[in-house]
């Protein structure tokens, strides 16, 4: 089977819908109480799995079109987005370590996706 365009992209919006959802999950966390209804007005807790879901319904059908070996690794770039959105979001630093860590990600997904 050869994995369709269409399916690679569903796969990267799907990571980018993923990497949304976690920065809000992140920022809902911060005002998380136990109590049912400060729970359910909690709008960045429920915007973030809004934004799961709404990942997973695209990622599903993206499955059908492609090769689980080369867009299961494209995944991966839902890192790469909770890393640049933490950044630019919530002001978090990155050290030489991450950064690397980044770049090696980057790499396992274009040498995954060469060597189809």
């Amino acid at each position: 089977m050869k994995t369709s365009i269409y399916a690679i992209i569903g796969v990267f919006i799907a990571s980018l819908f993923g990497g949304i959802g976690a920065l809000y999950l992140k920022k809902g966390s911060d005002n998380i109480k136990l109590n049912f209804w400060k729970l359910i007005k909690n709008y960045d807790l429920i915007k973030g799995i809004l934004c799961y879901g709404f990942s997973t319904l695209l990622f599903i059908p993206s499955l059908k079109f492609g090769e689980l070996s080369v867009l299961y690794p494209i995944t991966s770039f839902t890192y790469i987005w909770v890393i640049l959105f933490s950044l630019i979001f919530l002001n978090e630093r990155m050290n030489k370590y991450k950064w690397l860590g980044l770049i090696l990600i980057v790499i396992g997904v274009i040498l995954i996706g060469i060597g189809s």
